[in-house]
């Protein structure tokens, strides 16, 4: 029976104990080292060299080297390497990020051991694994991103509301347009419900998250 390689990076010895007692079960696979951050992973493999690992198993909160870094630093300077987030974090935008930093699979901590074990096995296989909640997480944002980008500012709109980014007042925006004070706080508001956020710094942050600035 063949066997295949596994390196899991977790601050937490806990969690590490689990997964290893989970990988019992499987005799085909067999945990090479373990890490408590990136770090320590990429000087393993700076030492031992990727050629005879077949997956990295990664947390994404970890000190000194976070699940992102190295699971980048490992797709530019050992491309074979497949990688495997397992995480309690399950945020559409980060795992974004890691689909596009090439990232081979995602499952969250609470995943049943079958489904761990499944997208493993996956993976070696080389296919990609990503499970029902993380697939939800991730289409979820992407529609609110779409949503976002969609609306649409008149001129003038984008004209208060990059002033109010550079932190005018709304007496000097209304002195800049050449408009009254009530016309300015009228654009207020109506800015604040058409980009859907609380306050005006909700309002900046959105903006320029949507790129409403760029203009």
């Amino acid at each position: 029976m063949k066997t295949y390689n596994l390196i899991i990076a977790d601050d937490h010895k806990m969690f590490i104990d689990g997964l290893m007692s989970i990988l019992q079960d499987a005799p085909e696979f067999n945990v090479t080292t373990t890490a408590k951050n990136g770090a320590q992973v990429v000087k393993y493999l700076d030492i031992n060299g990727a050629e005879n690992i077949h997956l990295l198993v990664t947390d994404l909160t970890m000190p000194e080297m976070d699940g992102i870094e190295l699971n980048s630093i490992v797709k530019e300077r050992f491309p074979g390497l497949k990688t495997l987030v397992v995480s309690m974090h399950i945020d559409g935008t980060m795992i974004d990020t890691l689909i596009r930093a090439n990232v081979d699979g995602y499952v969250p901590k609470n995943a049943e051991k079958e489904e761990l074990l499944e997208a493993i096995r996956t993976i070696i296989g080389g296919e990609k694994y990503f499970s029902t909640e993380i697939k939800k997480a991730y289409t979820d944002a992407m529609f609110a991103n779409k949503k976002e980008k969609e609306i649409s500012l008149t001129n003038r709109e984008k004209e208060v509301l990059k002033l109010i980014a550079e932190e005018y007042t709304t007496q000097e925006i209304a002195d800049e347009l050449f408009l009254s004070k009530h016309t300015i706080e009228s654009y207020r508001k109506n800015l604040i419900s058409k980009l859907n956020v609380k306050n005006l710094a909700g309002l900046t942050k959105h903006a320029i998250k949507m790129g409403l600035l760029d203009d």
